[in-house]
């Protein structure tokens, strides 16, 4: 029980935190704005340990949210927030994150 009690806190922080950043990420679909504190209204990853989303595979992303949501791969922070998406969550925040655009410059 304290551990769900910490893990909410832990998800209405990251709420508050993306707060800013929702205005970054125009046109994002609403439920994408829960991973703005991580993963960057522009998908450039903000937390030493949260992969970058922007330009990934759509099919990826879909996969991996819906192994999150399922229990199929373990994560504490992202198996709590995949629970509340329905599959169609899923399409647009995984389709979402897919079309921005990046690019890479050699060093």
């Amino acid at each position: 029980m304290r551990r769900s009690k910490g893990l909410l806190g832990l998800g209405a922080a990251l709420m508050l935190a993306a707060a800013p950043a929702i205005a970054a990420g125009s046109g994002a679909p609403a439920k994408a704005t829960q991973c703005f504190a991580c993963h960057g209204a522009d998908g450039l990853s903000k937390a030493p340990d949260a992969p970058n989303l922007a330009g990934q595979n759509e099919q990826y992303l879909v996969k991996a949210l819906q192994d999150f949501r399922s229990g199929a791969r373990a994560h504490e922070v992202m198996s709590m927030m995949a629970k509340g998406l329905s599959d169609q969550d899923i399409q647009a925040v995984s389709a979402y994150f897919s079309a921005i655009a990046i690019s890479v410059k050699a060093p």
